[in-house]
């Protein structure tokens, strides 16, 4: 069950996902700092922003600034996220090589998310993913609340299977599942990753998007393992959550998911120490304690355990 070898990605999404629900606005130079420390801990797929209004997302409204600003380096990937032609047309415009473009399975998320159904959603976006992938853009194909919705709780998995094999027979990459709402278990997460294998390309990659509502992800993190994922979203802090999703917390930290798959022999990249700074940053910024675990907790070998104390 647990003969796992291998490279795994981790996209970290504290810059898109982290931020985006939060009132506190970052300024490009504090972005720009962030970013700098995910790479130097060895990040190699990192989501900036998305092109959303920035009325209804103001975080998100220096995007476009953002990615004009960056310095590419070799190795890495930067990606956005984009919900309509009008967020393409942006992210053409600063040169974005990688985007998530998604729609939702629930009819009631979709329409608080996008003001359209599921239905009309996966007409307005399949010409647009068909649009990036014809710019030579590439695409991770997105379902938002596959694992459960907020509103309506469980979701039909045949709405889910025939997004999914919609996205694949477009052309896409990569399909991306999203636990939106963090609802899901891991026995679901097992079941599903494994049906949508099968009905989607070969060639097509899987990831999943884990939220830590119930403090169940990492948990689904290891059951989307064991069907075979490979890419993880994540985001530095465990910090996160939809604006438009009532009681949605935040993300599975990067810490503790590199940290979790070291420790099963998987390869990510990434060193979870170097993220402490940042994280602690962070939360000066945000003035609370960000949920991730490792960036409060002191390993063997670190520094701060080879100074005299006693313990029972």
């Amino acid at each position: 069950m647990y003969d796992l070898t291998g490279e795994v990605i981790v996209e970290d999404e504290f810059l898109r996902d982290g931020l985006q629900n939060e009132k506190r606005l970052f300024s490009v130079e504090e972005k720009l700092a962030f970013l700098s420390a995910l790479e130097e801990a060895g990040c190699r797929r990192i989501q900036i922003g998305s092109f959303v209004h920035p009325e209804w997302v103001p975080t998100m409204a220096n995007t476009d600034e953002l990615f004009a600003r960056i310095t590419r380096k070799p190795g890495v990937i930067y990606t956005a996220l984009i919900l309509n032609k009008a967020g393409l047309d942006r992210a053409l415009a600063v040169d974005v090589r990688h985007l998530s473009i998604s729609v939702s399975a629930s009819e009631t998320h979709s329409r608080k998310n996008t003001n359209r159904g599921v239905d009309e959603g996966r007409a307005r976006i399949a010409p647009v993913i068909e649009k990036a992938l014809s710019e030579g853009v590439a695409v991770r194909a997105g379902i938002q609340s596959a694992l459960g919705c907020g509103f309506e709780g469980a979701i039909n998995p045949s709405v889910v299977l025939d997004i999914a094999r919609q996205w694949s027979d477009i052309g896409a990459q990569e399909i991306n599942l999203a636990d939106t709402a963090g609802l899901a278990n891991p026995r679901q997460v097992f079941d599903l990753c494994r049906r949508v294998r099968d009905v989607i390309d070969p060639a097509c990659a899987l990831s999943l998007h884990l939220h830590d509502t119930r403090g169940m992800g990492i948990a689904n993190m290891v059951a989307g393992l064991q069907a075979g994922v490979r890419i993880f979203d994540a985001a530095l802090g465990g910090l996160g959550g939809c604006p438009f999703v009532p009681k949605a917390t935040g993300n599975i930290a990067t810490e503790d998911v590199a940290f979790a798959l070291g420790e099963m022999g998987l390869e990510t990249g990434i060193d979870w120490r170097a993220l402490k700074p940042a994280i602690a940053r962070a939360e000066d910024i945000l003035g609370r304690r960000l949920p991730g675990r490792m960036g409060h907790i002191n390993q063997p070998g670190d520094p701060a355990n080879e100074e005299k104390g006693a313990c029972a």
